[in-house]
């Protein structure tokens, strides 16, 4: 059955329901359940493909240590060109995109959205990012997810015929990436939380029904297919002392910091970038960023390669609980060589691992216990995502559903919150406002496709 003729078979269908405002809601409705449906599909996929090219790079390194030295470089190589020559906006994270998209979101930047949100950004998005795990890349799954669902959300808007009734393509966009957060970490209130912080200046009761049954829908999808799981677990927190509000003021502190530093970083890394004038320059810079992440991960510390997700569940769940000093350098490294190649690239992961590294570090200076230490490293999680992403709630929400630890919801977010403070003493604005600018500037001024460095 082709488009057209489904089409004709749904009007005619419809054409017989009596009741007008119960057949414009079903409607109304349809286009967001089957988009949810299709979104959490492909999220499920991307995330088992994740795990399992992650997976195989530790592999490499614990079974043929010296080949690292091959694949990492060759894979940076594959993720960063697939983004420099066929999907130029497909680099990086997939938030400033969808944000630029939204905030484009006319018929007469039809033209400039399409560029941002398509299938050929879709397939370049999940190969580039895919390439880079399988790097060893300290890359995420859920920027790709995000711009990858923000894309099906579009699609399905655009193939809707001219009988049935409008949706706004600035809601779709929105749903779609809240519902994408959902499938990636299995977080629906942070999906939703998301969408309120970071993506829509709009009032959220406009299309409150439409999220929440977008997110539902996805996140029902990879329950479905992966079961009812926990990102990171049931770590102890059972045991906490009033003495820990210190150590955690500490931590949200040099978090938040830290995040927003990482973030100057990598701006900076794409500023300078601007000014390579040949394609040979940006292959001497991802091949340097490849050969560092792989001497550091072969000579001094494997954790730098990855999302980073290891680190979580060794310091939490383990008696293992204090990471040494370098691994909190490292794992903020590696985001930073990572992102700044300009391949397809998440970085929520690679923030919270980063937080928990410095989390498990400070529980190991204040000799904290167990539970304390498990709190450290929750709040440390949050603190840097924040620093990051300027989004408390979102990072504290997050956070909670990862781990079903309600009982510490108040510690996550004052730590947020604290985080938040210290980020604006830093930058008045998250990376993804400065990504944003970028790609907003750069499908206002292309007179030629874009250099992939931002």
């Amino acid at each position: 059955m082709t488009l057209a003729s489904l089409r004709n078979v749904l009007k005619r269908s419809f054409d017989r329901i009596s009741n007008d405002r119960l057949k414009h809601n079903i409607l109304q409705a349809i286009p967001f359940w089957v988009a949810s449906l299709v979104a959490g599909l492909l999220a499920v996929s991307y995330s088992k493909a994740f795990a399992f090219l992650e997976g195989t790079t530790f592999d490499v390194l614990k079974y043929h240590g010296w080949f690292i030295f091959i694949l990492t470089p060759v894979c940076f190589l594959i993720g960063w060109w697939l983004v420099f020559k066929y999907g130029p906006y497909a680099r990086t994270s997939g938030i400033p995109q969808v944000r630029a998209a939204i905030e484009l979101d006319t018929t007469y930047y039809d033209k400039k959205i399409k560029k941002l949100l398509s299938i050929k950004i879709l397939v370049v998005k999940v190969v580039s990012g895919l390439f880079m795990i399988l790097g060893g890349g300290a890359v995420g799954k859920e920027g790709p997810i995000i711009q990858l669902s923000g894309i099906v959300f579009k699609k399905f808007n655009d193939w809707l015929p001219s009988w049935w009734p409008p949706i706004s393509r600035r809601n779709m966009i929105t749903a779609g990436a809240a519902a994408g957060l959902a499938a990636a970490f299995n977080t629906p209130l942070g999906g939703i939380v998301f969408a309120i912080e970071e993506l829509t200046q709009t009032h959220f009761s406009y299309f409150k029904t439409a999220l929440f049954t977008a997110v539902i829908i996805a996140g029902l999808t990879a329950q479905g297919i992966l079961g009812p799981y926990l990102y990171l677990g049931f770590p102890d927190v059972t045991q906490i002392k009033n003495s820990i509000v210190f150590a955690l003021i500490i931590v949200a502190m040099i978090t938040g910091l830290l995040g927003s530093y990482m973030s100057i970083i990598i701006l900076r890394i794409f500023r300078w970038k601007k000014s390579f004038k040949f394609t040979y320059q940006h292959i001497i810079y991802v091949v340097a960023c490849a050969l560092v992440m792989a001497s550091i991960g072969f000579f001094l510390d494997p954790q730098i390669l990855g999302s980073g997700r290891n680190i979580m569940l060794t310091t939490l769940f383990s008696s293992d609980k204090y990471v040494h000093w370098y691994t909190t350098i490292f794992r903020i490294i590696g985001p930073i060589l990572s992102f700044g190649t300009g391949a397809s690239a998440g970085i929520f992961a690679p923030s919270i691992s980063a937080g928990a590294s410095i989390g498990s570090f400070m529980a190991g200076v204040f000799n904290e216990s167990a539970s304390n230490a498990n709190l450290l490293i929750l709040c440390g999680m949050v603190g840097f995502l924040t620093g990051v992403t300027r989004t408390p709630f979102t990072s504290a929400i997050l956070v909670l559903e990862m781990t079903d630890r309600h009982s510490v919801i108040f510690y996550l977010l004052i730590a947020g919150m604290l985080a938040q403070l210290i980020s604006l003493f830093v930058d008045k604005h998250s990376l993804y406002d400065h990504l944003k600018v970028q790609t907003l500037h750069d499908l206002t001024h292309e007179s030629e496709p874009p250099q992939a460095e931002t």
